[in-house]
């Protein structure tokens, strides 16, 4: 719409089933487009309708967005569990209309919805800058509609997170260490796995049985554990966040424990340290992970604070990548992409991309093949002054 703006042709609403709202909200919308468009033959601005509607009608977003892990959860264990469930939706997803589609992606389809509208309101703040008064309007729509992204996402992000807490407060046992209060607001899960266990020391001997350990990061504090079951953990020991040091570590280096040559069973080893564990003392574990990409993302999410204040370097500098088709996150540290998502690039490793999204500074990994690397130096720089654009003007 905004390019039938430029350009001064008709600009027609596009179809309502492709926009991802409820009924009642979708047809007052489409219906004040439809009105401004018989109005005027070339539509001169919707920026009007857009505040109206984010400030009035769309709030149903936000109550979508932060319930969709409970839907995704409840289609989850339908397929799992059900199988006449199972087979009437694979029928379902065979027919033409949902165009190849899993039924998830019908379900995440109004939050990818509406975190697109931010960059279409942004649109028109361009295109209407030499016109003061519509341009005004398009800042102001712009500020609406960020407004409701970001009430969509911190919905999202606490909602999934609560429950996420409260699951894991009753599947780790601190009976051998001294209790950590789990549940906190300001706390959620970074990143969580088993890995090998090189050289126990310490307080790990106990697991020289079982040589692995499962770690599970949280934003402030790594807790290091035994694994049991599925859903029960003993935990072993951990540390604040401001207490790790993390090292990568080759095959060949004289400092393994023990010396000698052990490239062929450390094949991807590192090192965590804990300044101040449990205990008040300092511990070091050395660990191993299954691949390089494994051992890199490990290392990035217990950088985290770190790569926080990475983050006020130059972004101007940073390679970018265009997602050529959507991606769904399947762990913690991980990113869900929309086709068309620009993303600027701070690591790689083995086939996988570290990396912020432009639109609202998300950041996570995800697969090299699901992204090309833009080339043209204009876009890059022009996809960098959007960027910092929208979080000024918007205070994204």
């Amino acid at each position: 719409m905004a390019e039938s703006l430029a350009a001064g042709h008709p600009a027609l609403p596009p179809r309502p089933v492709r926009l991802g709202i409820w009924p009642a909200e979708q047809h007052a919308f489409f219906e004040a487009l439809e009105q401004r468009h018989k109005a005027q033959v070339c539509v001169e601005d919707i920026s009007d309708i857009l505040e109206e509607h984010a400030e009035q009608h769309f709030h149903p977003y936000v109550a979508y967005c932060s319930n969709e892990v409970y839907q995704q959860r409840t289609l989850q264990r339908l397929t799992s569990s059900n199988s006449s469930f199972r087979e009437v939706l694979r029928e379902i997803e065979k027919k033409p209309a949902c165009g190849g589609l899993p039924m998830i992606s019908f379900l995440i389809l109004p939050m990818q919805r509406v975190t697109r509208l931010p960059l279409l309101t942004d649109t028109l703040c361009l295109k209407t800058q030499g016109h003061p008064e519509r341009y005004k309007a398009a800042s102001r729509a712009l500020k609406a509609i960020s407004k409701l992204v970001r009430q969509c996402n911190e919905g999202a992000h606490t909602m999934q997170r609560t429950e996420q807490m409260y699951t894991l407060h009753t599947q780790l046992d601190f009976s051998k260490v001294k209790s950590l209060p789990l549940i906190s607001a300001s706390r959620w899960l970074l990143k969580r796995g088993e890995l090998f266990l090189v050289e126990e020391t310490g307080l790990f001997r106990k697991l020289a049985s079982r040589p692995t350990c499962y770690l599970f990061l949280f934003s402030d504090v790594l807790v290091v554990t035994k694994k049991k079951s599925e859903d029960s953990y003993v935990v072993q020991d951990y540390a604040q966040m401001d207490h790790i040091q993390v090292r990568k570590l080759e095959p060949s280096e004289a400092s393994l424990p023990g010396g000698g040559n052990r490239s062929s069973s450390v094949p991807h080893p590192f090192q965590v340290t804990l300044l101040r564990n449990s205990e008040g003392r300092q511990e070091q574990i050395l660990l191993s992970s299954d691949s390089a990409s494994d051992r890199a993302r490990w290392i990035t999410a217990l950088s985290y604070k770190e790569k926080q204040w990475q983050g006020l370097t130059n972004k101007g500098e940073l390679p970018q990548v265009e997602v050529t088709k959507a991606y769904f996150a399947k762990e913690a540290d991980e990113i869900t992409l929309q086709q068309a998502d620009v993303v600027l690039v701070m690591e790689e490793e083995a086939g996988w991309l570290f990396g912020e999204r432009l639109r609202d500074g998300e950041t996570g990994w995800f697969p090299e093949d699901f992204a090309r690397c833009i080339t043209s130096r204009v876009a890059v720089e022009d996809n960098v002054r959007r960027m910092e654009r929208l979080r000024v003007e918007t205070d994204v």
